[in-house]
């Protein structure tokens, strides 16, 4: 006689909660000493691999490397310099840099002495990144060499100034202040600075007061409405990522971990960065990925990790055959949005042993993982858990965009199956920091969720958990898409494109594309006599970054509206761009030509068979 099928589900779940806390204990114990009212900052865990490895490779570049002994010496030359600039605890630096070594060490060596450091997005120019600027309320900008273009298009936008400091580092074979200076008068060498600082460590009256609460980075993100708004990140949460990666994958000294993603996004910047110094291993930095250039990198530095984002592994997969692409070394690869259909053929192809898929946003106060390699999956709590961390998916209405709530006034959970909106319940120990715009911090907190008095952060995206605790991805909510591995707000294109001459009202949102990574951005406008496709074309190129600029245009008679005067966008949403099911005027974006042009049956096929890649 068999065992009973409950029997069997049961014991499946206890199998599973029990593998779930031995995974987790060496995480959870490494993070007792790293709680926000602790005198615990992010070198403290460092400290010990500056002397243990001092001649091994920390951060390998593309231009160069340092060792832990010259991260460590760097580091503390950077935390001089910012005492004698009068840098105190709290204040704010700006970085404005591609990926490469002196990045990490620039932060590193402001966060000893407390200094915030605002990490940039590098594809930002103009009022855009002025605005980010503004936002960190900075009175200093620290420029990579290869910046210093992007970095003028900004200043111009701005009424007070921030000192520049220009670094060449690796990266060029010095900075050639007089060229710079034609762009930006005032600039300065942070290199020359650096030379005539002293390597010795800070004195520890500058630390004493330190705590793991104290801020160390403004991340921006789109968030879901207007400009890019910037995250609060503290040495805890930073802390916190960083050993997640380190402890859940089980790095250690011998390991390297290739990062081509941004440093200045959380997964770059935080996970990848965190797991491979925490360990003691090595981070071995692409300025950015290339396809053609991937495996060859990973076997060369013989990486054992990588970090990735799901847009990477398809590109990845539709690549032509390399010849590197089963000589690497890798044992596991870590990261998000890897959709069912790339997951295995990704996997089985390219000889990758261990795939672990999380969920998380750099404003968020949890991130879960799925460490046990469920195609799909992009976390897993057992029941317990997920209860007494307050993690909840509650029902979603998608016609007004709000949760719903019952007869009691409370959110309803979901049934196995059903999306609904992912909550995570604010703790003192899962803390939401918030951003510096304080109205947007509370736009992303729900009060009164499931009992008077509580509270949920908000993650802004539609998930279902099936009955075994695992989580996947359905949809993001509302005004915000991911294309191109960064989040767009449709507010702040639709602000560029509504003031174009000829355009009356324009509608953002984004669209599927088949076997395609995240959502395409499409506008549907209105618009009059005075209308120009090229002029139209030509402000898009010059105002919005190319992840944001929209990929599909449709040309309506006018616009509907919902009761409450917002554009509808969930009938858009499913109609999508096929020209053979829509009487609109439809264009796209050609990547060749880089202006919009009708699109018609052929163009729309070979954009939905991958032949056309936007």
């Amino acid at each position: 006689m068999g065992v009973p099928p409950t029997i069997m589900s049961s014991l499946r779940r206890l199998r599973r909660g029990l593998g779930f806390v031995r995974s987790y204990l060496p995480f959870i114990v490494r993070m007792a000493g790293a709680a926000a009212g602790r005198r615990v900052d992010y070198s403290d865990w460092l400290e010990p691999h500056f002397r243990s490895y001092a001649d091994h490779p920390a951060l390998i570049g593309e231009s160069g490397s340092m060792t832990w002994a010259e991260l460590d010496a760097f580091a503390n030359r950077v935390a001089r310099w910012a005492i004698d600039e009068g840098l105190r605890r709290g204040d704010v630096v700006t970085l404005l840099m591609e990926n490469r070594p002196e990045y990490i060490a620039i932060w590193l060596g402001l966060s000893r002495l407390g200094v915030v450091t605002a990490l940039l997005n590098t594809n930002l120019t103009g009022d855009r990144l002025a605005h980010c600027m503004r936002a960190a309320e900075s009175g200093h900008l620290v420029v990579g060499v290869e910046l210093v273009e992007a970095a003028t298009s900004a200043l111009s936008e701005l009424t007070e100034f921030p000192k520049v400091l220009v670094v060449s580092g690796s990266a060029e074979p010095g900075v050639d202040l007089a060229s710079v200076r034609q762009s930006i008068p005032s600039a300065e060498s942070l290199d020359v600075e650096l030379e005539s600082q002293s390597s010795r460590k800070i004195e520890h009256s500058y630390r004493r007061d330190r705590l793991g609460g104290d801020g160390l980075f403004l991340i921006y993100t789109s968030g879901t409405t207007g400009l890019p708004k910037a995250a609060r990140v503290s040495h805890t949460k930073a802390l916190s990522a960083g050993a997640a990666v380190w402890k859940l994958q089980r790095l250690t000294p011998n390991d390297r971990v290739y990062c081509c993603l941004p440093l200045y996004h959380s997964a770059g910047g935080m996970m990848a960065v965190g797991g491979a110094l925490f360990a003691g291993g090595s981070l071995v930095i692409s300025s950015r990925f290339s396809a053609k250039r991937f495996w060859s990198d990973c076997a060369q530095h013989d990486v054992t990790a990588i970090q990735y984002i799901g847009e990477l592994c398809r590109y990845l997969l539709n690549s032509p055959p390399h010849p590197d692409e089963r000589r690497h070394t890798i044992r596991l690869a870590l990261g998000n949005g890897l959709r069912p259909e790339v997951w295995t053929p990704f996997q089985e192809r390219f000889g990758i042993p261990r795939i672990v898929e999380f969920y998380g946003a750099t404003e968020g106060n949890l991130v879960l993982f799925n460490l046990e390699g469920r195609v799909g999956a992009i976390g897993h709590l057992p029941d317990f858990v997920r209860r007494l961390l307050g993690v909840e998916v509650a029902r979603f209405d998608l016609e007004v965009e709000e949760v719903v709530r019952g007869d009691a006034g409370f959110c309803l959970p979901v049934q196995p199956g059903e999306p609904g909106e992912l909550l995570m319940k604010i703790t003192k120990t899962t803390r939401f920091e918030g951003y510096t715009d304080e109205a947007a911090s509370k736009k992303k907190i729900l009060h009164d969720v499931f009992e008077k008095g509580d509270a949920y952060f908000r993650s802004g995206d539609l998930l279902r958990i099936d009955s075994e605790g695992f989580f996947f991805f359905v949809d993001r909510i509302g005004d915000t898409f991911r294309w191109k591995g960064e989040n767009v707000a449709t507010s702040e294109v639709a602000e560029v494109l509504s003031v174009v001459v000829g355009v009356e009202e324009a509608n953002i949102y984004g669209v599927e594309i088949a076997h395609t990574d995240g959502r395409a951005g499409m506008a549907a406008l209105v618009t009059n006599q005075d209308f120009d496709l090229e002029n139209f074309g030509r402000i898009v190129e010059e105002d919005l970054a190319s992840y944001a600029r929209p990929i599909f245009l449709r040309i309506l008679p006018q616009m509907e509206i919902t009761g409450t005067f917002k554009h509808r966008k969930v009938d858009l949403v499913k109609e999508g761009f096929d020209p053979a099911c829509l009487s609109d005027p439809i264009y796209f974006r050609d990547p060749t030509r880089g202006t919009y042009v009708p699109l018609d049956a052929v163009a729309f096929e070979r954009i939905s068979d991958g032949t056309i890649r936007l």
